[in-house]
């Protein structure tokens, strides 16, 4: 009997997607080289969602628009996201994984390379949400073919691997695509995110094992996890618990330099220090999620709660905000780890469920901010936006109760 008629004769193992079975046959083609040349990809998506924000001042003037007009071409960016995860994820339904991850990162190079091309405003919301449309779907695939490569003891940690390029990015991505902005000219930065995502496809097609869809995958398949409402609860618990990250982020240099009355010169280094905290977090919660995966969530939810609620008292002083963006970033660990549950509850949506985990984060992208600017417009001020952030932080975690409640009844004996 071949290995794969022993695969596919296999009683399905929901904790074990059978559709990453197939893969781990190719363990064999370096897994470690697999592994970084998907962080790449990360790296790139990363640099270019954070660096779009620190152009703003850049490009606003030589199009022509102001900077609350030039703030809905990073919306239209999220817009792609949202829109395009789930289109994608089911319209490339039986396309080989490698195939996908290759068309994926050559679209989105075309989107950056056309966004340093853009004549004006309004090419440039067209070019910015055509980037956006591969990045949901892109991080979704790469994590089920990082998962296939590993025993499954490893799999969060695997999953953690390809989301540690978007960490790193807000430590060096950004800050480089900003330097080259200032130096150069802010099209160049969207050039450099177009080169590396044409590096991705690269070494993508030369390393990447091919990753077959399993046998009978369709749309119709990957929509059947719009039903399973162990999705629904692991999406919210993402598109709500992580906006209180978000909440404090978009606001940290406005505080900075309105609250602690720091320099402008102070802005980066607190920024690459909230990228170390996320770093540094998304190593321990994989660790912590290969051990006991639904626990760590729940522990991670209310280690960024209580993160967020020493905010207020840390924005008087440089040194305690440092303390505080490093605690608030190790959050972010949070996202490996729901990737990790959703291809426990997915069943055989595999890839529908992986791509939303990125439509779920863009959400939270687009609630921590603007709950905090309610607060704001109400004359909280800017020290209030930790205390909203903990506020979505424990939010998410009554989702996850909910969630993990329900795990327990299932999981009960029955008379």
């Amino acid at each position: 009997m071949t290995l794969t008629e022993t695969t596919e004769n296999r009683p399905r193992d929901t904790e074990a997607p059978e559709e990453a079975l197939p893969a781990r046959a190719e363990r064999g083609r370096h897994p470690s080289i697999v592994l970084l040349a998907l962080a790449v990809g990360g790296f790139a998506i990363g640099t270019t969602e954070f660096a779009a924000m620190s152009l703003l001042p850049a490009f606003a003037p030589e199009l022509g628009i102001d900077a609350p007009t030039a703030s809905h071409v990073i919306s239209a960016y999220a817009l792609g996201v949202v829109v395009g995860a789930p289109l994608i994820a089911v319209l490339a339904a039986r396309f080989a994984r490698r195939t996908l991850l290759v068309v994926l990162m050559l679209l989105f190079a075309a989107g950056n390379a056309l966004s340093a091309l853009a004549p004006d405003y309004g090419w440039m919301l067209a070019f910015r949400f055509i980037a956006g449309l591969p990045h949901g779907a892109y991080f979704g695939v790469a994590s089920l073919v990082a998962a296939s490569l590993v025993p499954r003891e490893r799999r969060t940690q695997a999953v953690s691997r390809v989301i540690l390029g978007l960490s790193v990015a807000t430590m060096v991505g950004v800050p480089l695509a900003n330097g080259i902005g200032q130096a150069v000219g802010w099209r160049w930065s969207f050039a450099l995110v177009a080169a590396l995502a044409t590096l991705t496809a690269i070494l993508v097609q030369l390393f990447a094992p091919l990753g077959q869809p399993v046998q009978g995958a369709s749309a119709l398949r990957e929509l059947g996890a719009l039903k399973r409402g162990q999705v629904w609860l692991t999406l919210m618990t993402g598109a709500v618990g992580f906006g209180g990250l978000f909440a404090v982020y978009t606001y940290l240099a406005s505080t900075l330099l309105e609250v602690t009355q720091s320099s402008p010169s102070a802005i980066p280094a607190v920024l690459a220090v909230f990228g170390l905290g996320l770093t540094a977090g998304t190593f321990v919660c994989a660790w912590a999620g290969d051990r006991a995966l639904m626990p760590a969530i729940g522990f991670t939810l209310l280690w960024s709660a209580g993160a967020l609620a020493l905010y207020p008292v840390s924005t008087g002083n440089l040194w305690t905000m440092v303390a505080a963006a490093f605690l608030i970033g190790s959050g972010g660990g949070l996202s490996s780890l729901l990737q990790a549950r959703l291809m426990d509850v997915a069943e055989e949506a595999q890839t529908m469920a992986a791509a939303l985990n990125h439509s779920a984060f863009n959400t939270a992208n687009a609630l921590g901010p603007w709950l905090a600017g309610l607060a704001l417009a109400a004359g909280f001020g800017l020290p209030a936006t930790g205390l909203v952030g903990m506020g979505l932080a424990l939010s998410g975690f009554a989702i996850w109760a909910v969630s993990y409640l329900l795990d327990r009844r299932d999981a009960a004996p029955r008379p």
